[in-house]
């Protein structure tokens, strides 16, 4: 799963967690809940019975007086407003894919799409003898990158022979790509297999 992917699954279920909590004590004040099952509401929460309003009377006064209310609700709201939409463009930017330059050409005009190149790198360890299920992905800046691979083994297969496979594979991938260098980390997993009957 790409990083992104989970840093907004996490910051969305934290943001969800939040509205929903708050959600619910509302309602729970709204309906009355409190005081019909004995319940003890957050300490310093405004919202206790039906009667009350998230902001009393007295205090929307006091601080719609002050001269620097207005300022700073309309600043608050800009600065949330001007967040959430450059975490909507980041997440369009992201899912396009990256143009990574091919050096020793003039003015680097050749770049490489990377996810041509993970296709082609999954697609060569795909082909390896042992090797169940496979992913690669080329991470990192344009001028470092680095391959990611996660790969599932059959049962049986010693994980030394399948990384000297995909060693070999990488190096293709750095040839074609004209790169110095392409680091790679490999995450191994073994394929589930049912119990073997001793005769």
């Amino acid at each position: 799963m790409r990083e992104h992917i989970k840093t907004n699954r996490v910051l969305l279920a934290l943001v969800g967690l939040v509205l929903l909590g708050g959600g619910l004590l509302t309602i729970a004040a709204g309906a009355g809940l409190y005081r019909r099952w004995g319940l003890t509401p957050p300490a310093g929460w405004p919202l206790t019975t039906p009667q009350n309003v998230l902001t009393p009377r007295a205090d929307q006064a006091r601080w719609a007086d002050q001269g620097w209310w207005w300022p700073t609700v309309i600043a608050s709201l800009a600065l949330l407003i001007l967040l959430a939409l450059t975490w909507l463009l980041s997440q369009h930017r992201r899912w396009r894919p990256r143009q990574l330059p091919v050096p020793d050409t003039p003015r680097k005009a050749v770049s490489v799409n990377d996810h041509a190149l993970n296709g082609a790198l999954t697609t060569d360890l795909n082909t390896l003898p042992g090797a169940r299920r496979t992913r690669a992905r080329i991470s990192g800046p344009p001028t470092h990158p680095q391959a990611l691979i996660a790969l599932t083994l059959a049962p049986g297969i010693t994980p030394e022979h399948v990384l000297k496979d995909v060693s070999t594979a990488v190096e293709q991938a750095r040839q074609s790509a004209g790169w110095d260098q392409l680091p790679s980390r490999v995450r191994l997993d073994v394929a589930r297999h049912g119990p073997h009957r001793a005769e």
